[in-house]
């Protein structure tokens, strides 16, 4: 079983125009589209573990083989 990831843009409530985007990764359980319907719990937690950032948009990936896991 390999990784898939949640890649969330995240901004900063201070200042919207200050945005980055996060990667969650998880053990692969089915396709994207199934990750992108289960992600709002993930995402969630982790806006709530970073209360100076908000959520804006999120989409499931394979992780990039050439970056570091």
């Amino acid at each position: 079983m390999g990784l898939i990831e949640i890649v969330v843009t995240v901004c900063t409530l201070a200042n919207a125009g200050a945005c980055r985007e996060e990667h969650l990764k998880f053990a692969d359980a089915g396709s994207t589209t199934q990750c992108a319907m289960m992600a709002p719990p993930y995402i969630a937690k982790w806006v709530d573990e970073h209360p100076k950032w908000t959520a804006v948009r999120w989409r499931c990936q394979y992780p990039d083989r050439s970056r570091a896991i």
